[in-house]
Formats: structure tokens, sequence, C-alpha cells
């Protein structure tokens, strides 16, 4: 079980990693086909915005590393725990305010991982 929590945590880690990715070095290209319901010039006026978002996307992965890195297995969880619920409040957030597919595609797979990491 411990072993499937440290997959599931490292995942949620890498695909903040690459919302990264998209919104702080791609969003004039790769948002636009992320988010293809924005209008056209959406992406160019919003570029600093989108690496703003990027960068705390970033944060929530960076914690999430660090609580694989962490010997202490007690200390270690708690870091995870604290970081898998921040993005399942941003993955519940983000489907209140933007789209409810936020949740599916990130509070989702972190609420899964969450629920791993209590359970061992």
């Amino acid at each position: 079980m411990h072993t499937l929590s440290v997959i599931l945590i490292a995942l949620v880690a890498i695909e903040h990693l690459y919302i990264l990715w998209i919104e702080m070095f791609a969003w004039t290209t790769k948002g636009k086909a992320t988010f293809k319901g924005l209008p056209e010039g959406f992406f160019e006026q919003s570029k600093a915005l989108a690496a703003n978002q990027g960068l705390y996307n970033g944060f929530l992965a960076a914690g999430l590393i660090w609580s694989l890195l962490i010997s202490d297995a007690q200390w270690s969880k708690n870091v995870a725990i604290f970081f898998l619920a921040c993005v399942v409040v941003a993955g519940v957030y983000g489907s209140l305010t933007a789209s409810k597919s936020i949740f599916v595609k990130q509070g989702l797979p972190a609420l899964i991982a969450l629920i791993v990491v209590l359970l061992v």
C-alpha cells in the first residue's frame, strides 16, 4: 500500500509539473489546444495570469515531491496530506468557478491519492 501511495503522489506531482509547463511556457500554443473554448485573443492577453497560475501549480508539485524525499515516515505523510488536500481544494474550487472537468482531471486523482495515503 505504501508503494501505491508513493506512485499516486508522484503522478499528481507530475500532472502539476505538466500544468506548470503549459501555463508558464506553452500558454499561447499548448494552452490554446487544451482550452479550446476560450477566445483566440485571450491567450496572448492572459500570459502573465496563466504564468502566475502555473507557478502555483509548481508549488503544489514541489510540495508533493518534497513529501516523497522526507525520510521520516510520519513527517512525509503529513506533508503529503497537506499538499494533496491543497490540490483537492483547488480542484473543487476550479470545478465550481471554471469547469466541472477540473475536478475530474486534478481533484479526483489527488483525492484518490489522499485516501490511499490516509489508509497507509
